[in-house]
């Protein structure tokens, strides 16, 4: 069997202008680097406004630490729409670095799934993670300067909330002290770095219409506080003109293929873990203008990704999807069941069926709580067996839960026909009866949206804040931040706070330990567990295994 990047670097790609004509695009339209990557212009969404589009949601289970083919699902599927003569563009986050050289892998989908060009995707790519990072260090840097310079705004330096970034997982800049050296060099302080995808730059990124709404949102990010307890933004500081100079080509969303030649849209990459998980709202929204049909993903479970895909992005830009795919795997209903990570290709139908509870919980948030028309897709593998998915199915069925068999990985878009069918039979089969709901009302004060999403959601019997959180939440509300949605940061792994809780748990509670305020990108964080901005590399990272030959050609990546 063929590797991931063995199979992309096989592929027969199109000319990315060949791509644009199926979207009535034409070249000057595009920015093209290279022969088989464009940028599109975002102004194009001014003159295209009718939206009859539909638009279908990929999300997924509590996942093992490996994550189980999301997006291969959500490529392949756009593969089988097109294949069934629907007009589809799959939209997508872009990969960050860290996961890629770290445990997890790209995000580029696998197997005969995937988006191609695969090594440009999950590497550089057309340097949006740079802008991204350059305008969020560009700010950073303003702040400190104005510090050096004689702080007028009286900005205390013990209360910067802004932290500088790079897209590498990178432990050891988790905590530092900066501006040691001297006068000359700077105010000592306590400082840090969280990755690229974790910051405020990258959410604000991803929900912004368009530049004149990016411009605001980047004014109004808070750095830190004074010495009086006011908020100073990034419009104080007077940066968030150059900010959004750098992230101006960086907007405009990224267009490239699948290897069966249906439109791709790969654009932002906030973490469903530690930010909102979604890709660009400029590139849904663009991708809902040029097809009928458009699939996208949000990162990890129902939990994470799906939650504040329909909690913030879809209440923040008026979106909302016409049917929701969750994405099981035999492995991960197995790890969920109680099965080490070393055993997960072994048959176990018991651990299996122990498994199924989270899955079903997963069902219930997309059904009950969100009120949508879902469908689950089972990811197959290789060396699952022909009795641990006739149990998934048997299982399902039983509870009544609407399910396909996925085999795009091995077959491409020809291996998520069923699949394909069974969402348009549902998206049909609800045409003007969307009941989709908010999990919480913006009205509630914070303290009751975050139980909304943790006792609803998570299934906890309710939340315990640390007294740190207590007086945040209480200077939030005197900020006038009450009504912002929120963006829980919580273990991908669980519905808990616990990463070692599978399966779906009760009678637990969760613990919010910090909360801050997003106030760019319009909602306020609440961390719990020991989950961190800034992911460590494992004990043996992916990186090992990448190298570069003399011609240029890249292996190991997957």
């Amino acid at each position: 069997m063929l590797t991931d990047i063995e199979i992309a670097q096989k592929a027969n790609k199109k000319d990315i202008r060949k791509i644009a004509q199926k979207l009535n695009l034409t070249e000057d339209d595009l920015d093209l680097y290279g022969k088989y990557k464009a940028k599109v212009d975002y102004n194009l969404l001014k003159d295209n406004k009718e939206n009859k589009s539909k638009l279908i949601l990929v999300t997924a289970i509590n996942p093992t630490p490996a994550g189980e083919g999301k997006t291969t699902t959500t490529i392949g599927l756009s593969d089988a729409l097109s294949r069934l003569n629907k007009n589809t563009i799959v939209a997508l986050r872009e990969p960050s670095l860290g996961p890629v050289f770290g445990i997890k892998g790209g995000a580029a989908g696998g197997g005969y799934a995937q988006v191609v060009p695969m090594e440009d995707i999950n590497l550089h790519f057309t340097g949006d993670f740079h802008a991204i990072g350059s305008a969020n260090n560009l700010l950073a840097a303003m702040v400190d300067n104005h510090i050096h310079q004689g702080n007028e705004l009286g900005i205390d330096p013990r209360r910067i909330t802004l932290r500088r970034v790079v897209d590498m997982n990178d432990r050891q800049l988790r905590n530092i002290v900066d501006g040691m050296g001297g006068k000359a060099h700077g105010v000592p302080r306590e400082d840090g770095f969280d990755i690229t995808v974790a910051s405020e730059v990258m959410a604000v990124f991803c929900l912004a219409n368009d530049i004149s709404d990016l411009k605001e949102k980047l004014g109004n990010i808070i750095v830190g506080y004074t010495y009086s307890g006011n908020p100073v933004t990034a419009k104080d500081i007077k940066a968030n003109g150059a900010m959004a100079a750098l992230l101006k080509d960086a907007l405009k969303p990224n267009l490239v293929q699948t290897l069966e030649g249906t439109p791709a849209f790969v654009h932002g990459g906030p973490f469903a873990n530690i930010a909102h998980g979604c890709n660009s709202v400029i590139a849904t929204k663009m991708a809902m203008n040029f097809a009928d049909y458009v699939v996208t993903e949000a990162g990890f479970g129902a939990d994470l990704g799906a939650e504040k895909f329909l909690d913030i992005k879809c209440r923040l830009s008026n979106i909302k999807p016409d049917a929701v795919v969750i994405v099981a795997t035999v492995r991960a209903l197995k790890y969920n069941g109680g099965v080490n990570k070393t055993e997960l290709n072994n048959e176990n139908l018991e651990a299996l069926e122990k498994g199924i509870p989270n899955l079903l919980k997963h069902v219930e948030n997309i059904t009950k709580v969100f009120g949508l028309p879902a469908v689950v897709a089972i990811n197959k593998f290789p060396f699952d067996t022909e009795a641990e998915l006739k149990l998934i199915e048997d299982k399902l069925k039983e509870f009544g839960v609407n399910v396909a068999l996925s085999e795009v990985w091995e077959k491409g878009g020809e291996g998520g026909i069923n699949l394909a069918n069974e969402v348009l039979r549902l998206i049909e089969e609800n045409e003007g009866k969307n009941d989709f709901t908010y999990c919480y009302d913006e009205n509630l004060s914070i303290k009751e949206k975050i139980e909304s999403i943790a006792t609803k959601i998570y299934g906890a019997d309710g939340v315990d804040f640390t007294i740190n959180a207590q007086k945040e939440m209480e200077n939030l509300e005197k900020l006038g931040f009450s009504k912002l949605p929120i963006c829980i940061a919580k273990t991908q792994y669980s519905l808990t706070d616990d990463m070692t809780k599978l399966g779906r748990p009760t009678n637990f509670r969760i613990t919010v330990r910090q909360l801050n305020v997003s106030a760019g990108a319009g909602f306020i964080v609440a961390l719990t567990g020991d989950i961190m901005k800034m992911p460590g590399l494992p004990k043996v990272p992916s990186a090992e295994k990448i190298d570069v030959d003399e011609n240029g050609l890249i292996s190991g990546l997957f």
